[in-house]
């Protein structure tokens, strides 16, 4: 089994969203989404996000994309990864990501995904 997981704040689930889902799940049979916590997207975002954690939890699962999705550490936010033990790992066209500080706790494969639309949806232009 090839286990895949991504991450990400997914603040009212919207179609780039799901394509996000779709991508990461063509890389393997078993997908991992993992939710930002609240207080990780205030202090990475310098705000809030509109729906809370637990209401982005639950729009992921309910979206059916994932085999699981968790919410991410509060002070560890490697410790998922540690947890899980994923094969691969996928980011979003425009994550910004520590990929020096990753790789100390990651040795796989790290994908980079497509954007969704990007001729049509002005954040894919960026």
């Amino acid at each position: 089994m090839k286990k895949v997981i991504c991450f990400g704040t997914f603040d009212r689930l919207h179609p780039g969203h799901l394509s996000f889902f779709q991508q990461a799940k063509k890389c393997g049979n078993y997908l991992i989404i993992v939710v930002a916590r609240d207080k990780n997207v205030l202090k990475n975002k310098l705000r809030l996000p509109r729906e809370n954690e637990k209401m982005r939890l639950k729009q992921v699962r309910l979206c059916g994309l994932g085999d699981k999705a968790v919410l991410g550490g509060l002070k560890n936010q490697y410790q998922v990864i540690e947890k899980n033990l994923p094969d691969i790992i996928c980011l979003g066209y425009d994550q910004k990501v520590d990929l020096i500080e990753l790789k100390k706790h990651f040795s796989g494969k790290i994908v980079r995904l497509k954007a969704f639309r990007p001729n049509i949806y002005k954040s894919s232009k960026i």
